[in-house]
């Protein structure tokens, strides 16, 4: 009887601790929550406006088709409208990111803490790729043309690159209205206050001289 009563007791507890998981919504609780930057309550996230004072500019971002500036040492120019742009994508998990090439331009290695992406090819041709985690370390890679897409995978290490003579353009989606930027050098070689030398060069395995090179290009 005993046992009879610890198997019960077992069961209930199972099934309470269920209906908890169940009872949890995922999906939103109202049509919408636009983010409000002067609210000083702090959450995963920002408050949400009075909905009654919600306009259609609160949803609203310009400008995504013109063309941006390459002129810089890595040949490309990112427009990157996040929740901080556009207020109304608080909550809803998506975002957009535009990005234009000279030939040969490189969005280096880097990663976004927060998303995985689906990058478009609207025009030129591009060299995509990105590394699956330790120990396999394995490039996964294509060149993308003209309304070819490609998934990145949520937060590896990934990269693109104008592989054609004209300029390319490309426009992604990311699963986060705010999903973050570590770009692989910047982060290691250029953080503040800096990574001690010992570990860099222990890490990749090169002497002083070499590594006061590698940083002196991010300070």
């Amino acid at each position: 009887m005993a046992n009879l009563m610890r198997i019960f007791l077992c069961f209930i507890a199972i099934t309470w601790s269920s209906t908890l998981v169940l009872a949890y919504e995922p999906s939103p609780l109202q049509d919408f929550c636009v983010a409000d930057f002067k609210n000083p309550v702090v959450v995963n996230g920002f408050a949400c406006m009075d909905p009654t004072t919600v306009t259609a500019e609160h949803f609203l971002f310009r400008g995504l088709h013109i063309p941006g500036n390459t002129s810089n040492p890595l040949g490309v120019f990112i427009n990157r409208p996040t929740v901080l742009e556009i207020p109304g994508l608080n909550t809803l998990g998506i975002s957009t990111v535009r990005v234009d090439y000279a030939p040969r331009g490189v969005v280096p290695p880097h990663r976004h803490p927060r998303a995985a992406e689906v990058l478009t090819v609207l025009e030129g041709t591009v060299l995509v790729g990105f590394v699956t985690s330790d120990p396999e370390n394995r490039l996964i890679s294509k060149v993308l043309r003209k309304g070819d897409v490609f998934a990145f995978p949520f937060g590896l290490i990934h990269f693109q690159q104008n592989v054609g003579y004209d300029n390319a353009v490309t426009i992604a989606f990311l699963s986060s209205q705010n999903p973050g930027v570590i770009a692989v050098a910047n982060a290691v070689f250029g953080s503040n206050p800096p990574i001690n030398d010992d570990v860099l060069m222990k890490a990749f395995q090169v002497d002083k001289s070499a590594l006061d090179k590698l940083q002196a290009a991010y300070n």
